[in-house]
């Protein structure tokens, strides 16, 4: 099968590991010498966020495609669920000695690597699809990562400032991590969306996909990023393969992170029903994205034009994420 799955940050990182496991593929790796996400009979692509990408310390950072690769390709910090593994901070503790800015952001030495690697292909002339592609020729993922768009697409919030108490925005990663979103949030874009374009690869995609999936990531900053990009809406509305979603929340709380902070900027209710809506159902003539929804068992929700079904969404496990999957899978033949 032809598997797109649209993904952002740890959860969504994760849940590649259940798509690869439901499909028969070691979840970590690539079961072939090739690259490019051709693994057997299978193909999966994610189209990963890059709302959340910014310049620190003159290196361009993109945490969802880093996270996406060390997690599939067997260097992520386990624990933590972002960064590398066996990392040391040595930069982080001489930058801190200096006083250089953001004091906020840390960044690990072996992440380092992979950021100067990164900025320099950029800075001479690489599209940021192509630098994920040679980095991932070291991780060997198994699934081919895509950018959501090679253009520069970065999530804003806009907040009352904790010291003027003046309104500004700030670049999301303020937000979230050195304000934990804790300062509630007037209002969240995605600033250049509306001119960018999906990246080389993402709109053929999504058309020749067999099914496409919304991982269980958050649906305002890591899936409504991807969506925001131009075309990228229009390509996952246009597609023939049913899409089917998987709500991040649970019993009215998000599976990871603050998503429920960013629902309320955006007026959606935090709970599985509220996000389904937010998403829309494209059947009997809607005007949304989703064939299916997946709610966590013991939740509810009507999503006019989708089929929605109950099962277990923690993703305790790669097996408890597999069956996730396959019950995805199974919602998706329902719907074709």
């Amino acid at each position: 099968m032809r598997i797109v799955v649209l993904v952002g940050g740890v959860g969504g990182a994760r849940f590649l590991l259940g798509v690869k496991a439901a499909l028969g593929l070691p979840p970590v790796g690539e079961p072939t010498s090739g690259s490019g996400g051709d693994v057997g009979e299978h193909q999966v692509t994610a189209v990963v966020n890059t709302g959340d990408d910014t310049w620190m310390h003159g290196l361009r950072i993109c945490p969802d495609l880093d996270t996406c690769m060390y997690t599939l390709g067997g260097g992520i910090d386990e624990e933590r669920g972002w960064g590398r593994a066996g990392e040391s901070w040595a930069v982080k503790g001489e930058l801190a000695a200096y006083g250089a800015p953001p004091d906020w952001f840390g960044l690990g030495d072996r992440d380092i690597a992979t950021h100067l690697v990164r900025s320099r292909m950029l800075r001479a002339g690489y599209p940021l699809s192509a630098v994920t592609e040679a980095l991932c020729d070291r991780w060997r993922p198994g699934v081919r990562l895509l950018p959501a768009s090679d253009d520069r697409v970065e999530t804003h919030v806009s907040v009352d400032d904790p010291d003027s108490g003046e309104r500004r925005a700030i670049h999301f990663q303020e937000w979230w991590v050195r304000h934990r979103a804790g300062l509630p949030a007037h209002w969240i874009g995605q600033v250049g969306a509306e001119t960018a374009t999906p990246a080389p690869g993402v709109a053929a995609a999504l058309d020749e996909a067999d099914i496409v999936l919304l991982a269980p990531s958050n649906p305002v900053v890591s899936i409504g990023s991807i969506l925001a990009v131009e075309g990228v809406r229009d390509a996952v509305r246009a597609t023939s393969a049913p899409v089917v979603g998987v709500s991040p929340i649970i019993a009215g709380k998000p599976l990871r992170g603050m998503a429920d902070a960013c629902l309320r900027a955006i007026g959606v209710p935090s709970t599985a029903e509220g996000v389904g809506r937010h998403y829309g159902g494209r059947g009997q003539g809607g005007s949304g994205l989703l064939d299916g929804w997946l709610v966590h068992t013991g939740d509810t929700a009507v999503v006019p034009g989708a089929a929605v079904r109950s099962v277990p969404l923690l993703m305790s496990d790669v097996a408890a994420t597999a069956a996730m999957v396959e019950a995805a899978f199974d919602l998706a033949e329902v719907t074709r």
